[in-house]
């Protein structure tokens, strides 16, 4: 994909992405995929169907990262961001994904849910938006007058200091193998992990028999690549050599047209996918900035697509509905919980779309943890909720808390402070 001008070259990273992001929103919305509904399903009824359908996109990303980097359409290596960097920040992971997975089960959804809900009415969510725009701004950028950030003011002094720095980048194919057989290492990483997923996922008949589960997974796979290949592959033609969007703008003194118009940044135009929580606070300074053209980046355009294609299947399903908040605890629940995706989405360099299926699409440990984190913060706050539900005053919060972590066979079954249910 070779344009004759920056602008053009622009036009197309940017455009193509809202139209991968909005048939993604359309499906999204048509086949109730949800990574909350995924753990909720499993923890509460036993049903893994939408679990399945989560992890088939995983396998879909895996198994195509794994084919598009040996035929080296892609490179997922330097990327934006940056999961197979060196450094591995596993307390911000971890951290980050344990509230991330609070945040989004009292928040009825992940970010990309979160937009789902706003194509489809639901009003309460622009809340949920909007909280974690200002915490995603504010986590990477100084407030006015000042160089600090909610990163630097409570996370980095303690969190950077128990990072790892690792010999080789932090993909599974770079940690077991030699630089020598890296590329061989990444094909067979990810084979035995892609194949394993696809065994668990389709091991279970009633999945086998849902058409919109299989959909789901396999339409959100088939666009977390569609958007590594085009962000990966939009080249610049100048008068001396033809180089790739983002080293364009590295080198825009050099190469750049009088009527071109630079970015503010060229890093967002590195290869990348579908993530959400950093792109809300991208999308608070792009609107703050009054549309500053120069601050529009592919996180922006995929929100607005995912809004949109949602919007789109709601208008014609004719399930378009305005939501309001149940109730005054129903409001409290989702200010929390945006507060808790905001921090922990920032903090995990990802959602359970941009960690858990994009992050893990490169075989990033960091997303890995990631992964099981917040899967296991939100499975805790369901059986929490639960319990307190079931045994009302009987059950407080440290009772629920300690029974469900019993539950999840995380402490002895002796401590068992209420009776299972």
């Amino acid at each position: 994909m070779v344009f004759e001008s920056f602008a053009s070259a622009q036009s197309f990273f940017l455009w193509s992405t809202f139209v991968i992001a909005l048939i993604m929103g359309a499906v999204v919305n048509k086949t109730g995929f949800c990574t909350m509904g995924a753990v909720s399903d499993w923890v509460n009824i036993g049903d893994t169907g939408r679990m399945r359908a989560w992890l088939f996109a995983m396998a879909i990303g895996v198994l195509g990262i794994m084919a598009l980097e040996a035929a080296g359409l892609v490179n997922v290596t330097n990327t934006f961001p940056p999961y197979r960097q060196n450094q591995l920040v596993w307390i911000e992971n971890l951290l980050g994904g344990l509230m991330f997975g609070v945040g989004m089960t009292l928040a009825s959804g992940c970010g990309n849910k979160t937009l789902i809900r706003i194509g489809g009415g639901n009003i309460k969510s622009i809340m949920v938006l909007a909280i974690i725009a200002v915490i995603a701004y504010f986590m990477i950028n100084p407030f006015p007058g000042s160089d600090k950030t909610l990163f630097s003011l409570f996370f980095y002094d303690w969190m950077r200091p128990l990072s790892t720095t690792l010999a080789t980048n932090q993909d599974l194919g770079a940690m077991l193998f030699s630089a020598d057989k890296l590329a061989q290492g990444r094909m067979i990483a990810g084979g035995v992990i892609g194949v394993l997923l696809l065994i668990v996922v389709f091991k279970s008949s009633d999945f086998r028999g849902s058409f919109d589960n299989i959909f789901a997974g396999l339409i959100i796979g088939l666009a977390i690549l569609a958007a590594w290949y085009v962000t990966s592959n939009v080249m610049v033609h100048t008068e001396t050599e033809t180089v790739k969007i983002q080293k364009f703008v590295e080198d825009w003194d050099l190469l750049a047209q009088a009527t071109d118009v630079k970015p503010a940044q060229a890093g967002p135009l590195a290869p990348q996918s579908f993530t959400f929580i950093n792109p809300m606070g991208q999308t608070l300074g792009y609107i703050a900035h009054g549309f500053d053209k120069t601050l529009l980046t592919f996180g922006i355009m995929a929100l607005a697509g995912v809004i949109f294609g949602s919007f789109l299947w709601s208008l014609i399903s004719r399930s378009f509905k305005i939501e309001w908040f149940a109730s005054f605890k129903d409001f409290v629940n989702h200010f929390i919980g945006a507060i808790l995706m905001g921090f922990g989405g920032v903090l995990s360099m990802g959602c359970t779309i941009g960690q858990a299926i994009t992050g893990i699409s490169t075989l990033a440990l960091g997303s890995l943890i990631t992964f099981v984190a917040i899967v296991l913060g939100s499975a805790i706050t369901m059986k929490i909720q639960y319990y307190k539900m079931v045994y009302e005053a009987d059950a407080t919060f440290l009772k629920a808390f300690i029974t469900a972590l019993v539950d999840f066979k995380l402490l002895p079954a002796g401590l068992r402070q209420l009776e299972a249910v």
